[in-house]
């Protein structure tokens, strides 16, 4: 039998490293870090007695003990909030939202309703702002009329999403109106073409079953000086807006104002085509300018006179040639020029339902009871009209020109 191998030189060697590891200093534990402190929430601790309300001074020692983790700008507005009720009790429930950084429509009541103005210098006065801080910072004083809306605003826009919907409307309208004029030829009023209204984007009584033109007659341009001011207007006042209240707002505006102008052509207007933009664009400045009137002492917008003047003069050009152009002699009898009235539909939306989207800035606007009120009649108009389009004409016996 073979000789096993002695154990001894392997139990030397770990006798050896044991006692090398006892000469080693053992590496001390990284200590594990310590918990952030979560901000304290609990209603047991604001609101013991279950009241649903918790107390200014509470309210207070917390953003005072907090507060370095605000933007200023919003401590500042908190503590607003704070100094407004003068009944020593802020609601529990607003409390979490502000302290989950949500505003609610009685944060607004409460701050308008409060004695305190804020006393740090306004928003207007900062230095040493970056170009984008400076472009934010106009655009705030441009369409919101309060400091504190201004001052949330410039703290909490990050430009993401960007203004997408203005510019991609802008920029089919110049696509359609550019490929257009290459097929016809023609790009200073092109709507004196013969073939013009063979375009299947253009709204024609005849075709008015085709519902998509109620809508698409927005890419279809009278010609270079009717697109021109259309462009001008939505991009100084629409993309402005759009950064503020967003493109569903927006958006939201802008279509209402474009389907309530084509039908207002098929009922007040019924034997002539439309084209053009200026329903939405209407609905747009109208509200815009309506907001600006209505918060006047607000509004620290720079020259905001001599802007309404430009705005209220540029609208006055594009409706004159509107409605010039409707009563000159066509150049396709028996079908005249396209109507002026689509011009009338966009302000109507614009001082109804763009009023109340541009003054509830951040607020949910199903809260609001004069939306519904506003959506109501919208809905009322848009219906009687598809009714009007189904019997009215055939009721009428009314002579429609040709079909293109």
């Amino acid at each position: 039998m073979g000789e096993h191998p002695s154990p001894a030189p392997a139990v030397a060697a770990c006798a050896e490293a044991e006692r090398i590891e006892e000469l080693e200093p053992e590496p001390e534990p990284e200590p594990e870090p310590e918990p952030e402190e979560p901000l304290p929430m609990a209603p047991e601790d604001f609101d013991p007695g279950n009241t649903g309300y918790i107390s200014t001074g509470k309210f207070r020692s917390l953003l005072e003990s907090h507060g370095s983790e605000l933007d200023p700008h919003k401590r500042e507005v908190l503590l607003a909030l704070a100094d407004s009720h003068s009944d020593g009790h802020i609601c529990y429930q607003d409390f979490v939202n502000l302290m989950s950084n949500k505003r609610s429509n009685s944060f607004r009541q409460a701050i308008l309703q409060g004695n305190r103005r804020l006393c740090s210098k306004a928003l207007l006065e900062e230095k040493g702002l970056s170009l984008s801080q400076r472009l934010i910072r106009h655009v705030a004083y441009e369409t919101l009329p309060r400091e504190i809306d201004r001052k949330w605003y410039y703290d909490s826009y990050t430009c993401c999403p960007p203004p997408w919907f203005m510019i991609a409307i802008t920029l089919l309208e110049i696509a359609f109106f550019l490929y257009n004029g290459v097929a016809l030829d023609q790009f200073v009023l092109q709507v004196t073409h013969p073939h013009y209204l063979k375009n299947a984007l253009v709204y024609h009584p005849q075709l008015r079953a085709q519902a998509w033109r109620y809508l698409t007659y927005i890419f279809m341009h009278a010609g270079i000086e009717h697109l021109g001011l259309n462009v001008v207007l939505q991009l100084l006042v629409g993309v402005p807006l759009e950064m503020v209240h967003g493109a569903a707002r927006i958006g939201f505006v802008y279509v209402a104002g474009v389907v309530a102008g084509s039908l207002a052509v098929s009922v007040a207007d019924m034997t002539a085509p439309v084209v053009g933009s200026s329903g939405g664009v209407y609905a747009l400045v109208s509200a815009h300018l309506a907001n600006i009137v209505m918060n006047w002492s607000g509004m620290e917008c720079q020259f905001k006179m001599l802007r309404m003047a430009v705005a209220l003069i540029c609208m006055s050009m594009e409706f004159g040639r509107a409605v010039w152009l409707r009563f000159h002699p066509s150049a396709y009898p028996p079908c005249p020029h396209p109507s002026f009235v689509a011009h009338l539909g966009g302000v109507a939306v614009g001082i109804t339902l763009g009023v109340v989207v541009l003054r509830n800035y951040e607020q949910r606007l199903q809260d609001q009871s004069l939306w519904w009120i506003f959506v109501a009649i919208y809905t009322v108009f848009v219906l009687f009209a598809v009714f009007w389009n189904v019997f009215a004409y055939s009721l009428l016996d009314l002579r429609l020109p040709p079909p293109p």
